[in-house]
């Protein structure tokens, strides 16, 4: 008898021991996959950022993703009254530096209503052209070249005039033609036919 219980507590003993093991080997498992999910998820949000409240798809084009943004609504109308959708949704590349509604607002009152009147098209056009380059500028790309000039680095825009990029406060600040200045709030959004930069200001020609 005494044997016997002696061989019970030892079964005890074993399978107090062994549960601890398995608890941990439970909890590595689990581990693991909640970093497989937060690296999809980390990758997804890279890939697919969010600007105006809408995801940024990279295998849509420029007007296909910008239509979404709830922060650019003045930009697409815009877009179109100047007749530049078929050329931003061509294969490009183009590097666009996006103006926000809140942006759009900063200009005089009236400016964006009479800008969007059929006579003033070429000028829209103009404006909206000053915030386009050709080929695709990465922030990493930008700021490399920022560098290497010394402090500043010109890109020259579809209009045919010439921005100034500048590293201010950790950021990209961009210099129009007139001194106004305007700052890169979210950069890299990729696109099927280029890349687009949110800004916080409208640059002038």
């Amino acid at each position: 008898m005494r044997s016997g219980n002696n061989q019970a507590g030892k079964d005890r003993l074993s399978a107090a021991r062994f549960k601890p093991n398995q608890n941990m080997k439970s909890l590595k498992l689990t581990l693991v996959a909640f970093g497989v999910a937060s690296a999809a998820a980390t990758l997804f949000a890279v890939q697919n950022p969010m600007v105006g409240g809408a995801p940024m798809y990279a295998n849509k084009n420029i007007i296909q993703n910008a239509v979404n943004s709830k922060d650019h609504t003045t930009l697409v109308a815009a877009v179109k009254a100047a007749g530049l959708v078929d050329t931003l949704e061509g294969k490009g590349p183009f590097t666009v530096f996006a103006p926000t509604n809140e942006a759009f607002g900063k200009l005089p009152a009236g400016t964006v209503d009479t800008l969007l009147k059929p006579e003033n098209k070429q000028k829209l056009a103009g404006i909206l052209t000053y915030h386009v380059a050709a080929g695709k500028w990465t922030a990493k790309k930008l700021m490399d070249q920022i560098k290497a000039d010394g402090g500043s680095t010109s890109i020259k825009t579809v209009n045919g005039e010439t921005l100034t990029a500048k590293l201010q406060n950790g950021g990209v600040q961009l210099t129009d033609a007139k001194g106004g200045t305007a700052m890169v709030t979210i950069p890299d959004v990729m696109q099927s036919n280029g890349i687009i930069f949110v800004i916080d200001t409208v640059l002038m020609p």
